[in-house]
């Protein structure tokens, strides 16, 4: 199995690509708002204590579209490995 594309047919090589544009425009015009939500999130740990993680996880599933769910994931990791 090879992942060179250039070994794809052009097809599959197009397809590729639009979804590489579309996540790429997803993350663009999304990232700010995935901050906040994290930033939101985050901002809970303190009143959730020994439940925040359990509910942060609750909230991830609850959103959408999942590569949003995974941005704010993203950023929910790095805001808790800053403030260890």
């Amino acid at each position: 199995m090879s992942f060179n594309l250039a070994d794809k047919p052009l097809a599959e090589r197009a397809a590729l690509e639009d979804e590489k544009s579309r996540l790429f425009e997803l993350w663009q015009n999304n990232l700010g708002k995935a901050k906040g939500e994290a930033t939101r999130l985050f901002g809970e740990r303190a009143k959730r204590k020994g439940k925040w993680a359990e509910w942060v996880r609750a909230e991830l599933d609850g959103m959408s579209p999942p590569e949003f769910a995974n941005m704010v994931r993203s950023e929910v990791n790095r805001l808790m490995a800053a403030n260890k």
